[in-house]
């Protein structure tokens, strides 16, 4: 079992190392320079240069690379004695622990730094420790709402099965798994937000925080979450429906349900008691890695309802050019990504001691 755990960690580093390396050569081979967009117009050469020195932009990319992975790692090395250098070790931006010193230089166990934002100079990780707990409880939500209806709805697919019930459910759930969410956000948006705004009361933007102008100040506004939770939650609502309407069809079928069927008991029963809690099997482990792909799928639902989360600030970093920003906030999403399906990997070696042989 330990092999198998230290092989996922290992893939899930070089999954990281991967995401890292394909964003920062990607960003910085495209025909934009964050240091014009940060002096605007009123620009000169001298400031210019001052700027890009200070930010690293005047050094060989390959040295940029080196420097932000060096600043990522746990363990890194760090000049101590020229402030001018790019690797030296500053105070104020690590937290560390020297653990060997050299004449010029030390080896250091620090903080993984994820540098400051062009725009602002605030620290990545404030930034993405504001907006990350935003995009976690939409997921959360989303994936409450897509259990909960979609176990219901398929329940009663499978109690009436080949009915307009069930052909008009099954219509929904393929709909849902094949339109682009941001489709689906625009189209709630519209009909929810706009159209019958004066029976809804829903916006069609606002974050979980609002700004009261009549004595509450800022509040929580749990009303903007509704569509944005909806939008987010079809695609594992149609999963769940279909899963949990075959798996009820199967376990229905089985002859302990027969038995029970023919004892008298209430049908109500059978349902509950016996072949649901069998039947969520499937569900349940589909379940496992939705949270994950919730989190990826957030970024442009976010962005339409203006749920000011990671996707607002993913998408705010690209139109900035802001590099800190945008590496910071999708290593934060990979490592989500890499530890929940490494969770996942787990359990399912845990049960199923196949899947460690087959890794």
């Amino acid at each position: 079992m330990l092999r198998f755990i230290l092989k996922r960690v290992g893939y899930g580093f070089l999954l990281l190392w991967g995401v890292i390396t394909l964003v920062f050569f990607l960003f910085t081979i495209l025909p934009s320079d964050p240091v014009a967009e940060l002096m605007g117009q009123h620009s000169d050469k001298k400031t210019e240069a001052a700027i890009r020195h200070s930010l690293g932009l005047d050094l060989p990319v390959t040295v940029q690379y080196l420097a932000y992975l060096n600043d990522l790692s746990p363990v890194s090395w760090h000049k101590t004695t020229d402030p001018n250098s790019f690797f030296y070790l500053n105070d104020k931006n690590y937290r560390y622990t020297k653990m060997i010193s050299f004449k010029e230089s030390a080896l250091v166990l620090k903080v993984p730094y994820m540098r400051r934002s062009y725009h602002g100079d605030r620290p990545v990780a404030d930034i993405i420790t504001e907006a990350f707990p935003k995009t976690m409880l939409l997921a959360i939500v989303s994936i409450i709402f897509g259990i909960v209806v979609g176990i219901f709805i398929g329940v009663l697919c499978a109690i009436y099965h080949g009915t307009w019930f069930d052909k008009s459910a099954l219509l929904v759930a393929v709909l849902g798994m094949s339109v682009p969410s941001f489709f689906v956000a625009i189209l709630l948006a519209w009909i929810f937000a706009f159209l019958l705004s004066d029976y809804t009361g829903l916006s069609m933007f606002g974050s979980l925080y609002s700004v009261d102008d009549y004595g509450r100040g800022v509040y929580v506004d749990m009303k903007n979450i509704i569509l944005p939770a909806i939008t987010l939650g079809i695609r594992p609502l149609a999963i769940v429906i279909e899963l949990t309407k075959n798996s009820v069809l199967d376990v229905m079928s089985q002859d302990y349900i027969r038995t029970a069927k023919a004892k008298g008991v209430a049908p109500s029963r059978i349902m509950l008691k016996h072949a649901l809690k069998n039947a969520l099997n499937p569900v349940v482990t589909a379940i496992s890695g939705w949270l994950a792909s919730l989190l990826a799928g957030a970024v442009f639902v976010e962005y339409i309802f203006d749920w000011k989360g990671m996707g607002v600030v993913i998408v705010n970093a690209l139109n900035q050019n802001d590099l800190p920003v945008l590496m910071g906030a999708l290593l934060y999403v990979s490592i989500i990504l890499v530890v929940i399906n490494l969770i996942v990997d787990i359990i399912y070696g845990w049960l199923d001691p196949r899947v460690k042989t087959a890794a």
